[in-house]
Parts: structure tokens; C-alpha cells; sequence
């Protein structure tokens, strides 16, 4: 598969269903990052990418130039999309229609696409991270792309 090009809409995200699933493990946070490899390998992306499992690191591995910088970029975006329980990408892209939902919240949080969140049975119980694209919408993607190849290989 071709590296995309992607653009993304309020309105497109919003409107994804979020990836909930029966249960998501140690092993299954390995499956996805080996995925997620393959992913920044075949689009020969400049990432980092890391899976959290509730507040403990579960998976990093880093390529290219990506480095400690990307790892607290990731760090960021996780506790945005904590926060509003979505995806970094939609959270940045309500901040550029309305600053006011970032207030109250310090630079710590990175309102930039790359981390989307992992339900499990409608809790939100994990997290996958990627940094190092200078178009955080293709830190997106490839986050985006890994968890839609993990989910439909559990559904084969």
C-alpha cells in the first residue's frame, strides 16, 4: 500500500466508531505494534510508536531519526486523547474551530494526530502513539492503519 495522503474532518472523525473490543492484552499490544511496524515500513514512515495498556508502556519501538523528543511528543498526545476520550487528531482539529477547549490545560498536552484510543468493552483501557512525520495526519494514519489490519485480523 501506497503511503496515503489524508485529510480529516471534524465531522469524518467524530462520526468513526471508536475500536472496543472483548479484551486487549499484553500479547495483543505486541501484535499491534509488529503491525504497526509493518505499517511505518511499507510507507516508509520517520515514527515512533508506542501502546500503552492503562498507564504502563506495553510497546515502543522507534525508526528513523525519531528519538526521547518523539517518545514526549507521544506522551502528549496520549494525555490529550485521555482527556477527551478521543483521538489526539480530533482533539486538535476541535482546538483549531474552538481555543477555548484546550483551557485549562498546560503544554503538556499535544493537540496533534497521532494517538487514538483502545476500548475495551467500553472503557477506554489503551492507547496507540506514533510521532515523527512532520504532517502529524500521517502520524495519524499509520496509528489509524495498524489498528484497522489488528482489528480485522481478530475478526478472521
Amino acid at each position: 500500500m501506497a503511503r496515503p495522503d489524508p485529510t480529516y474532518t471534524i465531522d469524518q472523525l467524530e462520526n468513526e466508531p471508536p475500536v472496543d473490543l472483548p479484551q486487549f492484552t499484553r500479547d495483543d499490544s505486541v501484535r499491534l505494534g509488529e503491525i504497526a511496524i509493518a505499517v511505518i515500513r511499507e510507507w516508509e514512515l520517520d515514527l515512533a510508536v508506542d501502546i500503552h495498556i492503562g498507564d504502563e508502556l506495553a510497546f515502543r519501538a522507534q525508526f528513523g531519526s525519531t528519538g526521547q523528543g518523539n517518545a514526549d511528543t507521544m506522551a502528549g498526545k496520549r494525555l490529550t486523547a485521555l482527556h477527551f476520550g478521543h483521538s489526539s487528531m480530533l482533539a486538535g482539529l476541535e482546538k483549531e474551530a474552538d481555543p477555548s477547549v484546550a483551557d485549562g490545560l498546560d503544554d503538556r498536552y499535544k493537540f496533534w494526530g497521532g494517538c487514538i484510543p483502545i476500548f475495551v468493552r467500553g472503557e477506554l483501557a489503551a492507547t496507540i502513539s506514533t510521532s515523527g512525520e512532520p504532517n502529524d495526519r500521517l502520524d495519524h494514519a499509520a496509528a489509524e492503519e495498524a489498528l484497522r489490519r489488528f482489528v480485522a485480523e481478530r475478526s478472521s
